[in-house]
C-alpha cells in the first residue's frame, strides 16, 4: 500500500484516516500520523481508555456499541483485535475504504531486513531468543510486534543494516500482502476458534507470513500442518530425526546441516519444547552469523516472563508462572517440562477448543489440578471422562487457586499456574494474570 515513508505522507495527507481501536498498537500510529502533519483523524474504539482521549483531544470520536457504524474514512487503520471480516469493515472495503494496520504499514516502511515469527506454541521466546543471538554477535536488532511493543515508533530509528525480529500473531497475518525476508513457524494446533471463523481460515492467515516474497522459510517438521508448506529452498527442524537442510536434535546434541551446535545439557530453559524453540532459531539466524553465538546465549538465557517463569521456593515447594499457556497444546508443552507430576492451576476464557487431548496429559502428568474461570467445569468434566477418580479442586478465583494449590502442595512439589485457556473472562490479559498470580504466591 506504500512504497516508502513519503508515499506514506503524501498518500495520507488531507486524507480522512480512521483508527480502529486505540490500543497498544495504535497509539504510537497516532502519534506518527499527528507529528507528520495529518490531523483528520477519527478514532473508533468500544471502550476506550479515558487517558487516551488526552493523547488526541481535536480527534472525533466515536465509541459504544455502534463504533464501526458508517465508516466513510478515507483509510482505516485495525487493531490486531478487530477482525477485518465484521460486516462493518467488509462493507467499508466494497465501498473503497483502505484498510490497512499499524503492522502492514511499518512492513511497507520498514528498510531493514524483518525476520517473522508466527506459531500457535513456542513463538514468543523463539523470537526471543533469535534477538538475543544476533545481539551477540553484534547486530543492531529490534524486537517487536505481538510480542508486546509496537514498531512503528522505532521507525526513524531503523537503518537498512539492522535487523528486525517481530512476532506476528494470526490477527495481524490476516490481511498481510507482504511477507517477511525471513519467515518462521513454530507449529500450528487449534487456536483463536473463538473469533476466527474455522481452522483452515486460521492457517491461512499464518501462512502469509510466508507467501508473499519470503526469501527463507522456517518450518517445523514434526508438525502435521507446517511439514506440508516445506519447499525444496525451507529449512526444517525435528525434534525426531535428522534432516538434510535444517536443525535437528540427535543423542542431546542439537545440529545444524550434519555439524554439532550444542549440546541439550547447554540450555538453561526446561523443557523439550524450549529445545525445539532452539532448533527453529538455529535455522532462522543460520545465514546471519556463526552458530557459536547460539551456545552463549543457552547457558545464560533464563527466558521469557509468564513461560514458565520460576516465582519462588517456599517450604520447599517450587511455583512456577506459566499464564502464557493460553491453549491446551501450550499448556502440555508446560507439562511436559517437568519429570514429575506437578500441581496445576488451569481455566480461563473458552476459545472453542476441545480438552480431550489435554484431559490425557493431565491423567498422567499432573498430581492435583486446580481449576478455575469460566471453562472450569469443561475441563473438569474432559478429565474425569479420562479419569473418573482425578483429584480436581474447583477454586473460586486465583487468590483462592493459589490457597487451594499450597495446602496440597508438600515438600518437593512444584505447583504451576498454566490455564490451557485465554485470560478474558477476568483479566484483561495473560500478563495481567500472571502477575497478579506471581503477587498472591509472593504473599504467601
Amino acid at each position: 500500500m506504500f512504497k516508502d515513508f513519503s508515499d506514506f505522507k503524501n498518500k495520507l495527507m488531507g486524507k480522512r484516516v480512521g483508527i480502529l481501536g486505540l490500543g497498544v498498537s495504535n497509539l504510537p500510529l497516532l502519534k506518527l500520523l499527528l507529528a507528520n502533519g495529518i490531523t483528520d483523524i477519527t478514532i473508533r474504539d468500544k471502550n476506550p481508555d479515558p487517558a487516551l482521549k488526552e493523547e488526541a483531544p481535536d480527534a472525533h470520536w466515536i465509541t459504544g456499541e455502534d463504533y464501526l457504524k458508517d465508516i466513510t474514512e478515507d483509510y482505516i487503520f485495525r487493531s490486531p483485535g478487530i477482525m477485518p471480516t465484521l460486516p462493518e469493515l467488509q462493507q467499508a472495503v466494497a465501498n473503497g475504504v483502505q484498510m490497512t494496520s499499524e503492522m502492514e504499514a511499518f512492513f511497507d516502511l520498514c528498510p531493514a531486513k524483518i525476520i517473522g515469527i508466527t506459531g500457535s506454541d513456542g513463538k514468543t521466546t523463539t523470537t526471543t531468543l533469535i534477538y538475543e543471538i544476533l545481539k551477540k554477535a553484534g547486530y543492531t536488532c529490534h524486537l517487536g510486534g505481538n510480542i508486546g511493543h509496537p514498531l512503528l515508533s522505532d521507525l526513524e530509528n531503523i537503518k537498512d543494516d539492522h535487523i528486525v525480529i517481530v512476532e506476528l500473531s494470526s490477527f495481524q497475518l490476516m490481511t498481510m500482502k507482504k511477507s517477511a525476508d525471513i519467515a518462521v513457524i513454530t507449529n500450528l494446533a487449534p487456536n483463536h476458534l473463538d473469533k476466527h471463523t474455522d481452522m483452515a481460515e486460521y492457517c491461512n492467515a499464518k501462512k502469509n507470513i510466508f507467501q508473499f516474497g519470503a526469501t527463507q522459510t522456517v518450518f517445523n517438521l514434526e508438525n502435521d500442518i507446517t511439514k506440508e508448506f516445506i519447499r525444496e529452498d525451507s529449512l526444517s527442524f525435528s525434534l525426531k530425526q535428522p534432516v538434510d537442510k535444517g536443525a535437528y536434535l540427535q543423542d542431546d546434541i542439537l545440529y545444524f546441516n550434519g555439524t554439532e551446535v550444542m549440546k541439550r545439557s547447554d540450555i538453561v530453559l526446561p523443557g523439550i519444547h524450549n529445545v525445539d524453540n532452539y532448533l527453529a532459531a538455529i535455522c532462522a539466524v543460520s545465514t546471519l552469523c556463526d552458530l557459536s553465538y547460539v551456545k552463549e546465549v543457552a547457558t545464560t538465557f533464563g527466558g521469557v516472563e509468564h513461560r514458565i517463569e520460576f516465582v519462588r521456593e517456599l517450604d520447599g515447594v517450587r511455583y512456577y508462572n506459566d499464564s502464557i499457556a493460553s491453549s491446551p497444546s501450550r499448556a502440555i508443552a508446560g507439562l511436559r517440562s517437568f519429570r514429575q507430576k506437578i500441581i496445576v492451576i488451569a481455566g480461563g476464557s473458552d476459545k472453542n477448543i476441545p480438552f480431550d487431548t489435554y484431559a490425557k496429559e493431565v491423567c498422567q502428568r499432573v498430581k492435583y489440578l486446580i481449576v478455575m474461570g469460566h471453562t472450569k467445569e469443561k475441563i473438569k468434566s474432559a478429565v474425569l471422562q479420562e479419569q473418573p477418580d482425578f483429584p480436581i479442586f474447583e477454586a473460586c478465583d486465583l487468590a483462592d487457586a493459589v490457597r487451594l494449590a499450597r495446602e496440597q502442595a508438600t515438600a518437593g512439589d512444584v505447583v504451576m499456574l498454566s490455564p490451557a485457556c485465554a485470560s478474558f473472562d477476568y483479566f484483561k490479559n495473560f500478563m495481567e494474570r500472571g502477575n497478579l498470580f506471581k503477587e498472591y504466591v509472593n504473599r504467601l
